[in-house]
């Protein structure tokens, strides 16, 4: 039928020329997801996958991503400790296209097997650490996003601004939140290589090693915190050993970074608020908000880390909102 592996399988011989394909499987869902896809098998022992966007917001990603994996070079990807796909080709279909690349095998961790398994949570500290330490100059010339720190600082403002602005964020995150936006020290940071959508659907593992990375459609100059974000969503423990083996691999020379990566966690909330909000989804915002105080009880636990740096030097909120009026004038 339409969209079968068969059918994509037909599609990939039109995008690669010469391919001869000599089995296929489905990969991931047939009747869900985003996508349509497929594992290829080909005549010289290849493996490839072929994606179709089965909406417009797939479709979107899959271009973003091809971007990115393109900009990826052979040099660079030497200087990776993983694999990334690769593009070989693509064919249209329908109103879409389909995109074929190498197929990166493994398997998605989660989070509770990075605070079971330390020598995981070591790979992918590791792995973090190398994207970070990639030459800068390839995402500019590619034409990717480049963000300064004050950037940075802006886009988490405005979505606490938004969210406080729904008068559903509990009055103590409100504290909290505006606490780390006034702090100037913690936004102090060098931008580095981005992947920019770290977390488990975009890693792939086999036993305790990192081996492939999917998802690299928000490559970017950023916030090397907003990488180590996810794994808050986990352990504390499995955090700090994933933190060790960044810092212990070249990465985590800004002393703020756990502390950003935990605005950048708890900001995902209101990110999920937002959504809730705008889709006019009364469970998802029911769900926001059930987050929200949850994150309270956890932020008023005797262990609960804070926010601010070790040494904050603040600044006033008119402080902050001259700088960002400035960098918005600046880059605007």
């Amino acid at each position: 039928m339409a969209g079968s592996q068969f059918t994509l399988a037909a599609l990939a011989t039109t995008a690669v020329p010469g391919l001869v394909v000599t089995g296929t499987r489905t990969l991931g869902s047939a009747a869900s997801g985003d996508y349509e896809s497929a594992v290829l098998r080909d005549a010289d022992g290849g493996t490839l996958a072929i994606r179709r966007p089965r909406n417009q917001r797939a479709e979107a990603r899959q271009s973003a991503d091809l971007v990115a994996i393109r900009a990826l070079s052979a040099g660079i990807r030497t200087r990776l400790p993983f694999a990334v796909a690769e593009y070989r080709g693509q064919a249209p279909i329908g109103s879409t296209r389909a995109i074929v690349t190498t197929y990166v095998p493994g398997e998605h961790p989660t989070l509770r097997s990075l605070a079971e398994r330390p020598g995981l949570a070591t790979s992918v500290g590791r792995a973090v650490a190398a994207v970070h330490q990639l030459p800068t100059s390839f995402v500019t010339d590619a034409g990717l996003p480049s963000l300064t720190p004050f950037e940075v600082l802006r886009s988490a403002v405005s979505v606490m601004d938004r969210a406080v602005a729904t008068k559903l964020v509990p009055a103590a995150l409100k504290e909290r939140w505006e606490g780390a936006a006034r702090d100037q020290q913690l936004w102090q940071f060098t931008p580095t290589v981005v992947h920019g959508s770290f977390g488990t659907e975009s890693v792939l593992v086999e036993g305790d090693a990192v081996t492939g990375v999917l998802g690299w459609g928000e490559l970017r100059l950023g916030d090397p915190a907003k990488d180590l974000a996810w794994v808050l969503a986990g352990r504390s423990d499995a955090f700090d050993t994933v933190l060790s083996a960044y810092e212990a691999n070249g990465g985590g020379r800004d002393r703020q970074l756990a502390q950003r990566a935990r605005v950048h966690h708890e900001l995902e909330t209101a990110q999920w608020l937002l959504h809730g909000v705008q889709v006019k989804s009364t469970e998802v915002v029911d769900d926001a908000v059930a987050m929200m105080h949850r994150l309270v009880e956890a932020v008023h636990a005797p262990s609960a880390a804070p926010l601010q740096s070790v040494s904050p030097e603040t600044m006033e909120i008119g402080e902050v909102e001259q700088l960002l009026s400035s960098t918005e004038r600046r880059h605007g």
